[in-house]
């Protein structure tokens, strides 16, 4: 974690958004049983998901999803190698970095639940329309505790209570 605050220090916004997609996939890795190891993958890809941003713009003069899949892995492959993570956790979390924008090929629930906590957090981030968001949680949305963050925070109305009514 902290090696990726350092990596985009000055940016407090990166920082932010990595910290937000990790809370989510965190619960959701936990609310739907993933596997210890699993788990293990799920967050630190979830940390370094958006590792290659400062890259692409320098490279590229663009943050493009695409871009990011390619810059993010090498990257990430040696902040991890710099921590000692196993070798096979390391291939499966670059592989996830690799693909985080790519939504038609999920192999794996860790790479699923990435996809579901980056949306939830890019919904409040870019002011995603109601119909924007009932699209995304249509089409990109499959865990159960995903869709259920989806409703929660974004689609059931918040009922005023009774005593703050009055003063409208």
């Amino acid at each position: 974690m902290l090696k990726m605050i350092d990596y985009n220090y000055g940016c407090p916004e990166l920082v932010n958004h990595a910290l937000k997609v990790y809370g989510f996939a965190k619960i959701i890795g936990e609310e739907e049983h993933l596997p210890e190891k699993k788990q293990t993958i799920l967050e630190m890809a979830s940390v370094l998901h958006d590792i290659g941003i400062r890259p692409s713009e320098a490279k590229y003069q663009s943050c493009s999803g695409k871009y990011q899949e390619i810059e993010g892995p090498p990257i990430a492959l040696k902040l991890l190698k710099d921590c000692n993570v196993p070798e096979d956790m390391v291939q499966r979390i670059c592989f996830l970095i690799a693909h985080h924008h790519t939504y038609q090929s999920v192999d794996d629930i860790d790479y699923q639940i990435l996809i579901e906590a980056d949306f939830l957090v890019n919904m409040f981030e870019e002011k995603m329309s109601k119909e924007q968001i009932q699209i995304a949680k249509e089409k990109y949305f499959k865990t159960q505790t995903g869709k259920q963050l989806v409703m929660d925070l974004y689609e059931r109305e918040y009922p005023i209570p009774s005593i703050f009514a009055s003063m409208l």
